[in-house]
């Protein structure tokens, strides 16, 4: 099994990028949600409330953030100083003190998404745990929904998408990792995993919630495609429904398109 792409998402719920080669931290891929939009509160916005998220696309350029949108000129956003000041914001529950961007930043930010609101960095002074239910005591994220990695497999997309009317690109899931897989769904038994020498343990399947109904070319909900589908055959017994598998990295390393993925313990 082949790793066939990779991507990160500087800021959560903005565009993705896909990359050749990623350097794995152990709160994931470097920059992977590193930023996060929150509203004028501290809480966290994605494309659950604001789907147009999905056509602010992402660059990194010597360590700083490049933001793109349709109609306005580009804005560069340096990493902030570490000593900077501290706000609390709120992510799934979750309170961090987050680095707040510079007035002309968030209201950059405010005209391109429509709303109020700004844009928190996280600082490598702070940590942000992982689900302790299924997690172990040092594992950690940044502004991620609740693991370090999400993985796919190129097999489940094809067989999803032989059941659907309009096949769905795998953006539309978000993953960081993608390999192809000889079977659908094999993933969901894995439990640890070796790619280049980094061993990846299984957190869990990973629950979708409205995202993936969002087309991220156009950033509108145009139906509740692919989740009616894989809710057919998907659901667990929680009512959830699932595609793809969240991992915690046990090491850290590099990890390119075309490394192998190796089953350590598959079930």
């Amino acid at each position: 099994m082949i790793i066939k792409e990779l991507y990160i998402y500087p800021v959560k719920s903005f565009a993705g990028i896909p990359i050749i080669r990623a350097t794995l931290l152990n709160t994931g891929f470097e920059f992977d949600r590193r930023w996060m939009v929150i509203d004028p509160h501290g809480e966290f916005i994605t494309q659950r409330s604001c789907p147009q998220m999905s056509l602010v696309q992402t660059s990194l350029e010597k360590n700083q953030l490049v933001l793109s949108t349709f109609g306005m000129d580009d804005i560069y956003v340096p990493c902030p100083s570490e000593n900077g000041q501290k706000t609390s914001v709120e992510v799934w529950g979750d309170k961090v003190n987050a680095i707040i961007h510079s007035d002309h930043i968030n209201s950059w930010l405010s005209d391109a998404l429509g709303r109020e609101c700004k844009l928190a960095y996280f600082p490598t002074s702070e940590t942000r745990a992982c689900d302790p239910q299924v997690a172990k005591e040092d594992d950690s994220t940044l502004f991620a929904d609740g693991f370090p990695l999400l993985l796919t497999n190129h097999a489940s997309l094809n067989d999803l998408n032989g059941r659907l009317d309009h096949p769905v690109d795998m953006k539309r899931f978000r993953p960081n990792i993608v390999f192809q897989g000889k079977n659908p769904f094999e993933e969901d038994e894995w439990r640890k995993i070796e790619i280049n020498g980094i061993d990846l343990r299984f957190a869990q399947c990973c629950p979708r919630c409205s995202v993936p109904t969002v087309n991220p070319e156009t950033g509108i909900i145009e139906g509740p495609e692919p989740i009616r589908t894989l809710s057919e055959y998907r659901t667990g017994s929680d009512g959830e429904v699932y595609f793809g598998i969240n991992m915690i990295p046990e090491s850290t390393g590099i990890v390119s398109v075309g490394n192998e993925i190796t089953i350590i313990h598959p079930s």
